[in-house]
């Protein structure tokens, strides 16, 4: 949690002056009263972070206040990532109440707890897989993959986790019943599903487990003889630092994913993310030219044409979509409301996570800049897919949203949807 901070409070209220500003003035910037910006710069109270950004983008101060607001918070420590993952059997229960559960066990544990003596199935034969019949099981996963993620769209992740790594499982090990070239399509395959499985646990919460995943997925792709997807890991990784706010290791780990090594598509993702990165630490500049790198970078089309595209499939202008992103943490909430405006209109009613993901900070932006009554006529038509994806990630931005409205508390917009958003900003997810 954010803590009380005289040498903030000192700072802002200098640069406050310097501006030529009243606590009034800024009040009215940023919207936020005029006592608790009185209360943050005696160093009463600790400036929630949105109210740092808006501060820091109101008096220029280009990132200055940002960084010394970060400096008064604990740290959070990374959840490591495995460089590497040794075999291992795979344990799914599967509840007819609903929860089900993964674990990854040691053949030693599988053995000591007994767990061999369970109902197995084993290949019939011995022999390899005929051509035709590895050719047949990767188109098939092939089609299936793309109509999982748009299941994906729709769905909370728990109900689709179980059938994506039993999938992941069976790529694997039909992988070494194949001929050479059969068996590098299934692991690249399979490195897709896995890198897929990570995002969605992602959702549930699970940084950790999204981390053993992406890594999961890096070590199939490696099998099959494509060691690009360790970059895009890196992508990843910086997507957990990010929803940490940690502004400084998602660009270090983003900027890592741009060798000239790796696929345009790789490196353009990266690009993406150093700017969120950049943008959560202020700085305007450095943000506009990743995403300008990143729109460079991914016009170039590297991916086969039956190939799984490696990101998001759902947005028609990826780096639009992500300046929109970007100007809220950059607290320019009224230039991030007009851009993701633009952007959501582009986006497909089936893809219901990707409108509430960018709805919601949409909703934000357009609270952070006073615009209360709209902010909640947005909100109210995502709440039912809030409800229904259980996105961990939504649900960050779902809090800061429910805040900002909750500064309006008289308001009769606030006040009749204060319950329901109050309910699923809390909801646990799946």
């Amino acid at each position: 949690m954010p803590q009380p901070s005289t040498t903030f409070g000192e700072e802002l209220r200098k640069r406050r002056l310097e501006a030529g500003l009243s606590l009034t003035a800024l009040s009215g910037a940023v919207h936020y009263s005029k006592a608790q910006l009185s209360k943050v710069e005696r160093g009463i109270k600790a400036p929630g972070r949105d109210l740092v950004r808006l501060c820091d983008a109101a008096l220029g101060a280009d990132g200055a206040l940002i960084t010394l607001a970060d400096q008064a918070a604990p740290e959070v420590p990374a959840a490591p990532a495995p460089d590497h993952i040794d075999e291992e059997d795979w344990i799914m229960q599967l509840s007819p109440d609903g929860p089900n559960r993964f674990q990854s066990m040691g053949r030693r544990e599988v053995m000591g707890a007994g767990v061999a003596s369970l109902m197995t199935w084993r290949p019939g034969g011995t022999g390899p897989a005929s051509p035709a019949s590895g050719a047949g099981m990767v188109e098939a996963s092939r089609s299936l993959f793309t109509h999982y993620r748009r299941l994906g769209q729709t769905v909370e992740p728990g109900l689709l986790l179980p059938v994506l790594i039993a999938q992941t499982h069976t790529l694997r090990e039909l992988s070494s019943q194949t001929d050479a070239d059969t068996r590098s399509q299934l692991l690249a395959l399979g490195s897709r599903y896995a890198e897929y499985v990570g995002w969605l646990v992602q959702e549930t919460g699970d940084d950790r487990a999204a981390l053993w995943w992406t890594q999961r997925a890096v070590d199939l792709a490696a099998a099959g003889g494509d060691q690009a997807l360790a970059g895009y890991a890196l992508v990843r990784r910086a997507l957990v630092t990010l929803y940490r706010d940690d502004a400084q290791q998602t660009v270090a780990l983003a900027r890592r994913a741009q060798s000239s090594t790796l696929p345009p598509r790789i490196r353009g993702l990266a690009a993406q993310r150093e700017a969120q990165g950049h943008a959560l630490a202020g700085d305007l500049h450095a943000c506009l030219h990743a995403l300008e790198r990143a729109r460079t970078l991914l016009a170039r089309q590297d991916d086969g044409p039956d190939e799984p595209v490696i990101g998001t499939m759902h947005l028609p202008d990826p780096v639009g979509m992500v300046t929109g992103w970007c100007l809220v943490d950059l607290g320019r909430p009224r230039e991030a409301s007009e851009e993701l405006d633009r952007q959501l209109a582009l986006v497909g009613p089936d893809a219901v996570r990707t409108q509430v993901r960018y709805g919601v900070r949409r909703a934000l932006a357009y609270a952070s800049a006073g615009e209360i009554d709209h902010a909640c006529a947005l909100t109210a038509p995502l709440l039912d897919g809030v409800a229904a994806v259980r996105s961990a990630t939504v649900t960050t931005d779902l809090r800061r949203l429910a805040r900002a409205l909750g500064r309006h508390a008289d308001s009769p917009s606030v006040r009749r949807l204060a319950p329901r958003l109050g309910t699923l900003s809390r909801l646990p997810t799946s």
